[in-house]
């Protein structure tokens, strides 16, 4: 979904020294189908190689990364200067990324992984707007810097967050994080165990819970700041998600180059993803106010995807949620602007007329308002 609607790179993890271990990530065969789909699309794929591997896991990463090497990817987003100097031993021909979580903030430690063979720095988030121009000021034009632009920010440091190991034993730097900043918390006096007392008046607070960030509407300057390439959070989110924050962003981007202004359509699709209340993060100085109920926010859901498609409109679908006949309907094609339609003539896949679609993921057939290649979704607004 990501390459589909327009991302030039995707970042993902193989099996190892990934900073999401509940996630299923890549074996290594999938690994090299990934890296090859992506080729072929002219797109690039990086590995993230970011957790802080311990010492008895050193021994496990020479074959890793040769490994990763043979298979084709583009980069390795890296986290601990050990580890890059690893790899530029055992996979010399795959540029070295450096993660956020190495928390660069100055020119002086963008220097210095140059120097030690960095091809790009994702700079922390808490980089100011200003500082990033400084940085790139004061920095060689060959070093790529790349900064986050979406999605959920970590209460901590550049993520380097400990929050989870004091509390469940799970290790936030080795891809572990059992997310306590999301959690509902009260007071407790040491004397009167058990008993919870209320930090706001209707009940416990997550002052711990960043917003998410969003900078879709402030593209041109960070172009104008220097930023190479901008980073969509993505770990862990729906297809849907992919596939809606890349679309907008992408379209934002290019009237970016293209000098033209936002189009607020842009804007409105973030509001149809999975999100929390939004903000700037530390782009503009102190972001005030920055934690959120626990909750997240959308207003649209997806209701099909497309699975093939004739010249035509006519479909072949596959059910994500019910929705029924006269039902107002909105279709979002591969780097395309939403398309409002009302869902009629939808039929079996023996071509019999059905009211609804009520039965989980089943397949069925509808006229589409175009033409939608494969991955085009259906959703319905709230």
């Amino acid at each position: 979904m990501a390459l589909r609607y327009g991302a030039d790179a995707v970042y993902l993890a193989g099996r190892k020294f990934g900073m999401r271990a509940s996630a299923a990530n890549f074996s290594d065969e999938e690994l090299r189908k990934a890296v090859a789909y992506a080729h072929e699309r002219g797109s690039k794929v990086y590995v993230t190689c970011n957790t802080l591997p311990r010492e008895d896991e050193i021994k496990e990463l020479p074959e890793y990364m040769e490994s990763l090497q043979d298979a084709g990817v583009d980069a390795l987003i890296i986290a601990d200067v050990g580890v890059l100097e690893m790899a530029k031993k055992y996979a010399p021909n795959v540029k070295r990324h450096v993660s956020t979580q190495f928390g660069v903030i100055n020119s002086a430690a963008a220097n210095a992984l140059y120097n030690m063979g960095a091809d790009t720095v994702v700079l922390a988030r808490e980089t100011p707007l200003e500082d990033i121009k400084k940085i790139r000021q004061n920095t060689p034009e060959e070093l790529r810097l790349e900064s986050f632009v979406h999605g959920a920010m970590c209460v901590s440091f550049s993520g380097r967050c400990l929050l989870s190991n004091y509390l469940t034993g799970r290790d936030a730097n080795r891809g572990q994080c059992a997310q306590p900043c999301r959690w509902k918390y009260h007071l407790v006096e040491e004397k009167r165990p058990g008993e919870y007392f209320e930090i706001t008046e209707d009940g416990g607070t997550y002052i711990l819970n960043s917003r998410d960030m969003r900078m879709i509407e402030h593209i041109p300057e960070l172009m104008d700041a220097g930023i190479c390439s901008f980073k969509i959070e993505g770990r862990m989110k729906s297809a849907y998600y992919t596939a809606v924050v890349t679309n907008a962003y992408r379209h934002a981007i290019d009237d970016a180059i293209n000098g033209k202004p936002l189009d607020r359509i842009w804007l409105e699709e973030t509001e149809k993803l999975s999100h929390r209340p939004y903000c700037t993060g530390f782009y503009f100085g102190d972001p005030g106010q920055n934690y959120a109920e626990a909750g997240y926010f959308q207003t649209a859901d997806v209701v099909a995807v497309v699975k093939e498609c004739d010249d035509r409109g006519e479909a072949v679908l596959t059910q994500r949620n019910k929705f029924s006949a006269g039902d107002s309907l909105e279709l979002l094609v591969p780097l395309g602007r939403p398309v409002p339609f009302t869902a009629e003539n939808i039929r079996n896949t023996e071509d019999k007329p059905i009211e609804d679609t009520r039965h989980a993921m089943m397949e069925f057939k509808m006229k589409l308002p175009c033409y939608s290649p494969k991955g085009s979704i259906v959703r319905k607004c709230r």
